[in-house]
């Protein structure tokens, strides 16, 4: 079974999102072929409350991709050489996304345990940012029926934010499957 996700799934509580998006498979056409990742880390960032998240100081250039319809592709640039990929989550005007952490390619065993690698490899950059997850796009994001048990997914504080303040630095936004019960 190969269900796309449609823009509903995407609707919802980012910190669900995130969770739910686990097991499910990031697909991007390159070069005529479809190539298709499992994805086993995500982080949440929700609003204008969420310090570590880009909508806290209210929305600029960089983040108005984020008050888009949900489903929506956010790429930025960071530390001058990384994109990283996020999904626009929540309701339009409602500045929320869940970065892709990481991805693994299961027939080749293959982790790609960080968003950079993943953007690298899946060649991700900024032509990508607002455009809509679809087939159209050259990314999107299906459902395979894969089932990850709740016992299987840790969750830690997001990697990277430790400007946020203690507070939000520790809060546990970070999904992660233990891989090797897969």
């Amino acid at each position: 079974m190969r269900k796309v996700l449609a823009r509903e799934f995407f609707n919802r509580n980012t910190k669900l999102v995130a969770q739910e998006l686990l097991g499910k498979f990031l697909v991007r056409k390159l070069n005529d072929k479809n190539i298709a990742l499992m994805i086993t880390e995500t982080e949440a960032y929700d609003g204008f409350k969420d310090k570590a998240s880009h909508s806290s100081i209210g929305k600029t250039k960089r983040n108005e991709v984020m008050f888009e319809d949900p489903g929506t592709i956010y790429v930025y640039f960071t530390y001058g050489m990384h994109f990283m990929l996020n999904v626009v989550t929540r309701e339009k005007n409602y500045p929320a996304a869940v970065l892709i952490r990481g991805v693994i390619l299961q027939d080749h065993k293959i982790f790609l345990n960080g968003p950079a690698k993943l953007t690298k490899f899946l060649k991700i950059d900024k032509k990508l940012n607002n455009k809509i997850l679809s087939k159209n796009s050259g990314l999107w994001i299906e459902d395979r029926g894969v089932e990850i048990k709740e016992k299987l997914i840790k969750k830690t504080p997001r990697i990277g934010v430790s400007y946020a303040g203690l507070l939000w630095a520790n809060k546990k936004l970070r999904f992660v499957i233990d891989t090797k019960n897969i």
